[in-house]
C-alpha cells in the first residue's frame, strides 16, 4: 500500500502532528510515546512536535490507562508524562497533520474541523502502516479486551511510527 503524502507544513516552525483516539488513554498516547521515541532516534525530535488527544472529555487530565502504560514499559518506553487531553476544532489550525485511530474518531474529527481545508489535514493513522489493508484501516480499541489487545496495538503503532518517521524525514529534508 502506498502511503499518502503529508500535508505541507504551515510555517517554518516544527511540523505539528496530533494523534487522536476516543479518550486519549490507550491508542493515541501509545502512538504519541512511540512516535516521539522514533523521531528522537532519527534526529527529528526538534523538527516534529507530537501531541495526542481524545474526541471525548471523559478522561481529561488522567494518566494513560495502566494496561497501555504497562505494555509500553515492558517494551522499554516511558509512559509517565502523559495526561489526557480533548481535541478541539482549533487543533486543525495549530497542527499540520491530524491522525485518527479509527473511523468513529475520523468522523468526530471531521465534525469539529472548521472547514474543508482543515479536513484535508485529517488522515487515518494507519494510512501510513505498511501492513494495513487500506487507507481507512483502523487501530483496534483494546479497552474492552485483555493484554494481547494492547500488545497488538503496540505492534501496529511501532510499525506505523517507523513509516511516519521516514515520511517526516523526507518531508523535512526538502
Amino acid at each position: 500500500m502506498e502511503t499518502p503524502p503529508l500535508p505541507p507544513p504551515r510555517g517554518s516552525s516544527a511540523y505539528a502532528v496530533a494523534l487522536v483516539c476516543t479518550g486519549n488513554i490507550c491508542r493515541s498516547p501509545m502512538a504519541h510515546v512511540v512516535l516521539e521515541s522514533r523521531l528522537h532516534a532519527a534526529g527529528l525530535a526538534d523538527r516534529v512536535l507530537v501531541t495526542s488527544g481524545g474526541t471525548g472529555p471523559w478522561h481529561v487530565g488522567e494518566p494513560m490507562d495502566e494496561r497501555a502504560a504497562a505494555t509500553l514499559r515492558r517494551a522499554g518506553y516511558d509512559p509517565s508524562r502523559h495526561r489526557a487531553r480533548q481535541v478541539t476544532g482549533d487543533w486543525f489550525t495549530s497542527h499540520d497533520l491530524v491522525l485518527g485511530m479509527d473511523r468513529a474518531n475520523m468522523a468526530d474529527l471531521a465534525a469539529v474541523a472548521p472547514d474543508a481545508t482543515a479536513r484535508e489535514r485529517l488522515l487515518a493513522f494507519r494510512a501510513f502502516d505498511p501492513d494495513a489493508a487500506g487507507p481507512d484501516a483502523e487501530v483496534p480499541d483494546p479497552w474492552f479486551g485483555g493484554p494481547e489487545g494492547f500488545a497488538d496495538v503496540l505492534a501496529t503503532v511501532e510499525r506505523t511510527a517507523d513509516a511516519l518517521t521516514t515520511a517526516f524525514g523526507h518531508q523535512l529534508s526538502r
